[in-house]
C-alpha cells in the first residue's frame, strides 16, 4: 500500500493518535498483490477478480466521565477473493468484507483485559497498526453446489461400498501364526 501523494498518513504504519486527532480519512483500490496476507488465502494459480477497496476514518472519542479521549477507527473494505473450496478442491470466489470500529489504547496489556468486554475491537497505539488485515475468512469455504461431480468410492452391483481391509490386519494374522 503506498501512501496517497495528496494525504501525509502512510496506511502501512499508521500513527493512530495523530491520525484520530486530526479526524482523517484514508480510501484506496489496490491490486490483491499489495496484501500478503491475503494473497497467501487466495486459490494458487487464481488471478484476482478485482482490486481491494478500503477506506478508513479516524476520531477521538470521550469514554467514561473523567477519562481521556481514545482514538477510534473505522475500517471498511471489501474484494472477492477466489479461495479453495474445501469440497471440490476448485476455486470459489468468496465476498470478504469488513466494516469494523477499532477501539486504541496505550499498550498491550490493556488491550487485551478491555477487549474481553467491549463490541468493538481494542488494539494497542503501539506497535503501529497496519490497515493490512485479513477480512471475516469463511473457516471452511465451499460452492453451495461444486461444479463438478465429487468422487464417490466405488459400488458393488448391490449398490454396497465393499469394505476395506484394515491395514494391519496382516500384520496381525503374521503375529498370530496365520
Amino acid at each position: 500500500m503506498k501512501p496517497n501523494v495528496f494525504n501525509p498518513w502512510n496506511p502501512e504504519r499508521l500513527d493512530m493518535k495523530a491520525f484520530a486527532l486530526s479526524g482523517a480519512s484514508l480510501s484506496a483500490e489496490e491490486p490483491l498483490h499489495a496484501f500478503e496476507r491475503l494473497v497467501a488465502e487466495q486459490h494458487p494459480g487464481e488471478p484476482a477478480a478485482e482490486p481491494l477497496r478500503w477506506q478508513a476514518r479516524a476520531e477521538m472519542r470521550t469514554g467514561l466521565p473523567g477519562t481521556p479521549p481514545q482514538p477510534w477507527l473505522h475500517l471498511v473494505a471489501r474484494v472477492t477473493l477466489p479461495v479453495t473450496c474445501q469440497r471440490c478442491l476448485g476455486p470459489v470466489p468468496v465476498l470478504l468484507q469488513v466494516d469494523r470500529w477499532y477501539r486504541f489504547v496505550a499498550d498491550e496489556a490493556t488491550a487485551e483485559r478491555e477487549d474481553e468486554d467491549s463490541e468493538e475491537d481494542v488494539l494497542a497505539l503501539e506497535p503501529r497498526p497496519s490497515l493490512e488485515c485479513l477480512m471475516a475468512m469463511p473457516l471452511v469455504p465451499m460452492h453451495e453446489t461444486c461444479p463438478t461431480p465429487l468422487p464417490l468410492p466405488e459400488a458393488d452391483e448391490g449398490g454396497q461400498t465393499p469394505e476395506k481391509p484394515h491395514p494391519f490386519a496382516q500384520l496381525q494374522r503374521l503375529r498370530r501364526g496365520d
